[in-house]
């Protein structure tokens, strides 16, 4: 009977697992997870469960007795130190080999330090300890202006935290958004209150605070590093698997070696509507990567291709983003920007790379349609558009 095994019990590892059994797969099935949970979603530890609005038990991939009753066994608190691929095991932190007919990688990232005593936002625990944090009021710096970082500081400000947040890039979420749209977050950042630092680095992280790279002393009662992730490809790289700024998949998620595959924030995968490789660090990626790799271990044609997609609530502004902006040159807005309920979309060479919808809701799957249509289209169409959906005072799709 084949053994099918799994490196990584987050919500990709999960989801996989449910997968090859809702597929009929019989054999065994072994998740490894470094963390002593099970497989949980980590979107809520920097929203919802950060906030105090959402129950501990919500934020679990499958209930308590699920990996029993479908013959998964889940080994949590254990990591694969080495993988041999041509042995086909995986040696583990515990001292055991783990034999497998296939495996899956989907170690996921760790968060990028800083030197000195900040803190991170990627397990649980580290949820819990911030939320506990910042109920008791008092000053909190954020360093990075990310979507880990701008998620954090609205949720201490929720809390009656002063909030500084610090960004060494001329506007929050420089990289993924561009300049025009981060000035609007920058903007409903500091109506709320958030003293934003922009275009200042951090040298030196203290028990008193942050020392800016101006040479300017900041002191806070809890420093919190949102500076991005690195993906944990070691376990590949060591093996001799292709690697990049992840383990280089084809768009069936299989890795250079046949009978291993990778998916999730570790992946970096083919993606056909690209025609380049991108890695995906967010929640959608691995809520469908796994499965797809599941199925693709099954020996199933698997092509994954979904548009990348993600979502976010700060303060009053709810959004969903979908495509990557790469090689953008031109942004353009149906609805209104001032009122915080619009659609926006990046175009290359007048086609539609990336969409937004910010307080807009049930667009996705049309925004989605036009840019895997590759189509040009007229600029002023686009704006005029359809009607504009609808607001809502809830968030995005979850």
């Amino acid at each position: 009977m084949a053994t099918y095994v799994i490196v990584g019990a987050g919500l990709a590892g999960g989801k996989a697992a449910q997968t090859l059994r809702d597929e009929g797969f019989d054999g065994d099935i072994v998740l490894i997870g470094a963390e002593r949970e099970r497989p949980y979603e980590r979107p809520p530890l920097s929203k919802g469960y950060l906030h105090g609005k959402s129950e501990r038990e919500k934020i679990f991939v499958h209930e308590p007795g699920w990996y029993d009753e479908h013959r998964v066994l889940l080994r949590t608190g254990v990591s694969a130190t080495r993988l041999d691929l041509d042995a086909h095991h995986v040696e583990l932190s515990d001292g055991t080999r783990q034999p497998y007919d296939k495996l899956l990688i989907a170690t996921g990232a760790r968060p990028r330090t800083l030197p000195g005593p900040a803190r991170y936002l990627r397990t649980v625990g580290d949820s819990e300890a911030l939320k506990a944090a910042f109920a008791g009021g008092g000053s909190v710096l954020v360093v990075g202006a990310g979507w880990i970082g701008l998620e954090t500081a609205a949720a201490a400000r929720a809390a009656g935290c002063q909030v500084t947040v610090i960004e060494p890039a001329p506007t929050p979420l420089h990289r993924p958004l561009g300049p025009e749209l981060g000035e609007v977050f920058a903007r409903v950042h500091r109506r709320n209150g958030v003293d934003l630092r922009l275009g200042t680095g951090v040298a030196e992280v203290t028990a008193e605070g942050v020392r800016l790279s101006t040479g300017e002393r900041l002191a806070a009662d809890v420093v919190v590093a949102g500076v991005g992730a690195a993906p944990n490809i070691e376990l590949g790289r060591e093996a001799g698997l292709e690697v990049a700024d992840g383990i280089l998949t084809d768009a069936s998620l299989r890795t250079s070696h046949p009978d291993v595959y990778a998916a999730g924030d570790v992946a970096e995968s083919h993606h056909p509507l690209y025609g380049r490789r991108l890695r995906v660090e967010h929640w959608a990626n691995a809520l469908n990567g796994g499965p797809a790799a599941a199925r693709a271990m099954l020996g199933q044609e698997v092509v994954y291709d979904r548009v990348p997609y993600f979502f976010t609530d700060q303060f009053e502004l709810g959004m969903e983003f979908s495509g990557d902006i790469e090689g953008y040159d031109e942004v353009v807005y149906r609805g209104s920007v001032d009122d915080l309920e619009f659609i926006a979309f990046w175009l290359r060479q007048g086609r539609v790379v990336a969409a937004m919808n910010v307080n807009v809701w049930d667009v996705v799957g049309e925004l989605q349609q036009q840019i895997r249509s590759g189509a040009v289209v007229d600029v002023k169409e686009l704006q005029a558009g359809a009607p504009v959906g609808f607001r809502s005072s809830g968030g995005g799709s979850s």
